[in-house]
C-alpha cells in the first residue's frame, strides 16, 4: 500500500493506492492525471486535466518509520528541485 499526495492549483489530497511493483516517475504523473479526471482525488476533480499536466511536476518519494510507501507529486519550486 502507498499514499500517493498530489499538489495542483495550491490545493494538495492523500490518495492511497495498491501498487505492486515500483512505478516508474512518469507512470505516477500519468496514475495521477487519470485519478483526477475520475474524480478519484479528494477535492480535487477536473474531468478536463490536460494528459500533460503533471509533465514538469516532481516526485518525491518517502518511506514512513512504519514502513508505508509515501509519494508526493508537486510543482517544482523556485528555490529547490
Amino acid at each position: 500500500m502507498a499514499t500517493l499526495n498530489i499538489t495542483y492549483n495550491g490545493m494538495s489530497a492523500d490518495v492511497p493506492m495498491e501498487l505492486e511493483t515500483r512505478v516508474t516517475d512518469h507512470d505516477i504523473r500519468r496514475i495521477a492525471v487519470e485519478v483526477v479526471r475520475s474524480g478519484g482525488v479528494p477535492g480535487l476533480h477536473l474531468a478536463n486535466l490536460a494528459e500533460n499536466a503533471f509533465d514538469h511536476f516532481v516526485v518525491d518519494r518517502f518511506v514512513s518509520p512504519q514502513g508505508a510507501d509515501r509519494i508526493y507529486l508537486r510543482p517544482k519550486v523556485p528555490f529547490g528541485a
